[in-house]
């Protein structure tokens, strides 16, 4: 078992949609009456492309200011290259708009690394006749550098500071960066562990840079060194020793039931101590459900077991 990256980042999207649209989208932002926020439930798009079928996770109802009319914000967030992407997000569009009648606005988020631009049109047409373009909005995270966003004041900017194209060497940087972005946002306590289990799972520095972390934390204002220690601590207690415990319990297991069972179990094992330190800091048993996968029967076993 390990985390859900793409329910991690539908986690982020319901919890900071406002603060996604204004940082990616700020001219569609400027348009949305966000009073108005409906995350729809998960919908199976069939008869897609090689009679396959889709999930369209990332539904949104809301309105335009001025209007009363309500229209529909569909999210795809895509890790991968995906030839034929471009008519998978022309067919969510028409199921979504026979289902429900309203007008549609499509977003695709590429996590990927690659370099080409990825499409945001799908149509045909004929030499007599223009017969259908389709478009979607594009955002390729990877092709947005980290340093512009390292002086936002937008929650979602820390969060995906992991995921936009930096260097290898300059992951220290960025983790410096995100330290300090965390700490004037000044949230309360389970978002700002949804932002560091966020950019934590897309960036993971060497024994030598975690020296220079320290090192870099030492130089840093009384002040602000001490906060940024704190959240250093929490994510070693937290989410690094929910690692190793499973890791340990993992080994256990291989001598006891054979490696790959032991593997299997240990990752398990991790994700229930991640979800009994996030239960032991306050957080809902439904967003420890979004961001482990741990069913919620057993979230509420470790709730009850931690007291």
């Amino acid at each position: 078992m390990k985390l859900d990256h793409d329910q991690l980042f539908k986690t982020l999207i319901r919890t900071f949609f406002r603060e996604f649209m204004e940082l990616f989208f700020s001219d569609v932002a400027k348009e949305i009456d966000f009073s108005h926020t409906v995350f729809l439930s998960e919908e199976v798009a069939t008869d897609l492309a090689g009679g396959r079928k889709g999930r369209v996770d990332l539904l949104i109802e809301t309105k335009l200011r001025g209007e009363e009319a309500l229209i529909i914000i569909h999210i795809e967030p895509q890790s991968y290259y995906e030839p034929a992407f471009a008519e998978r997000m022309f067919l969510y569009a028409s199921k979504l708009y026979e289902t429900h009648r309203r007008r549609i606005l499509p977003i695709a988020v590429f996590s990927h690394g690659r370099k080409s631009a990825e499409p945001d049109r799908f149509g045909w047409s004929f030499p007599f006749l223009d017969v259908m373009r389709f478009r979607y909005l594009r955002l390729q995270l990877k092709h947005r550098n980290w340093r512009e966003f390292v002086g936002s004041g937008n929650p979602v900017a820390a969060a995906l500071l992991s995921s936009l194209g930096y260097n290898k060497s300059e992951a220290l940087q960025v983790k410096l960066a995100f330290l300090r972005m965390l700490i004037r946002l000044e949230l309360d306590p389970a978002r700002m562990e949804l932002l560091a289990v966020f950019f934590e799972s897309y960036i993971r520095l060497g024994p030598d840079e975690e020296e220079l972390l320290k090192l870099e934390v030492d130089r840093m204002k009384q002040g602000e060194a001490s906060q940024v220690a704190k959240i250093v601590e929490w994510e070693n207690s937290w989410w690094k020793q929910g690692r190793a415990d499973g890791r340990e319990e993992g080994r256990e297991e291989g001598r006891e039931e054979g490696r790959e069972e032991g593997r299997e179990a240990g990752m398990a094992e991790s994700q229930r101590a991640i979800a009994a330190r996030m239960l032991g800091k306050g957080m809902a048993p439904e967003l420890i459900q979004d961001l482990t996968g741990l069913p919620i029967d057993e979230i509420e076993r470790l709730r009850t077991e931690t007291r």
